[in-house]
């Protein structure tokens, strides 16, 4: 008998990392606030709603989120290769800027390991969800077709249950 509450797994089944479950949790109420309350409700429970459109808007906002991140990653790389440029170019300053522009460099490499490891997460959330997302479409299609094909069945069942009905009744009352 099917549930009022919509399917859903626990986030911690997902074969994710503490980190990605907090990653996927953020992420998961960012893209219900815009699909639904029981997206969001889900989210707020540590569980994944299993339906397609909820699935697929977190799944377009992995996608978005993760082009931001490859854009960032892009912009740091350039402005590594600007701080490396400056530092060459700038060698009889260097001696008085070196800590500052070496400090400067390593934050920008520290960031881009750090967005890094966010873009290989949220890849593998992502990947968790578009199975998801792959299997709710399966299983909705099967419950689609299963359903139509028992429409009609019950209804033929039906409607010659209704005709045995009819002639039982009235030759009851011709008896009469």
């Amino acid at each position: 008998m099917p549930s009022a509450e919509p399917n859903t797994v626990e986030d911690t089944q997902l074969g994710l990392t503490d980190e990605e479950i907090n990653l996927l949790r953020y992420h998961q109420a960012q893209a219900g606030s815009s699909s639904s309350r029981a997206a969001s409700r889900a989210s707020s429970q540590g569980r994944l709603l299993l339906d397609s459109s909820s699935l697929a808007a977190l799944s377009r906002h992995l996608d978005r989120l993760m082009q931001q991140i490859q854009q960032r990653i892009e912009y740091l790389s350039e402005q590594s290769s600007v701080v490396t440029m400056q530092q060459y170019d700038h060698a009889g300053n260097l001696v008085d800027n070196a800590d500052a522009e070496i400090a400067r460099f390593q934050g920008i490499m520290a960031q881009i390991d750090e967005l890094e490891l966010d873009f290989d997460r949220i890849a593998h959330i992502r990947d968790i969800v578009r199975d998801y997302r792959q299997r709710v479409e399966n299983l909705e299609r099967e419950l689609e077709s299963s359903s139509s094909s028992r429409r009609d069945h019950h209804h033929s069942h039906r409607s010659s249950h209704s005709h045995r009905h009819e002639s039982g009744s009235s030759g009851r009352r011709h008896r009469h």
